[in-house]
């Protein structure tokens, strides 16, 4: 899966398209240092999103605004 576009929403949220689910807007809710995934506005003619796919796409998001480090020790905390 890749992060194909993203842009920030009001409220400081950000909007996230990834080309395995090219119809469904992700949502992401920043929380301490990181961002992780608020909602999923999901499209019948996407495949199901399932739990893998979400860390998945919070991974690849940490990643690109550079706060994956702050995402994988609240990981190994919880």
């Amino acid at each position: 899966m890749k992060l194909k576009k993203w842009s920030y929403t009001k409220k400081y949220n950000i909007k996230a398209f990834f080309d395995f689910f090219p119809n469904s807007p992700v949502i992401f809710r920043q929380i301490k240092d990181y961002f992780f995934v608020y909602s999923v506005k999901w499209d019948m003619d996407d495949p199901v999103v399932t739990r893998a796919h979400l860390e998945e796409m919070e991974r690849l998001l940490n990643t690109e605004l550079g706060t994956y480090s702050f995402y994988q020790q609240r990981s190994t905390n919880s």
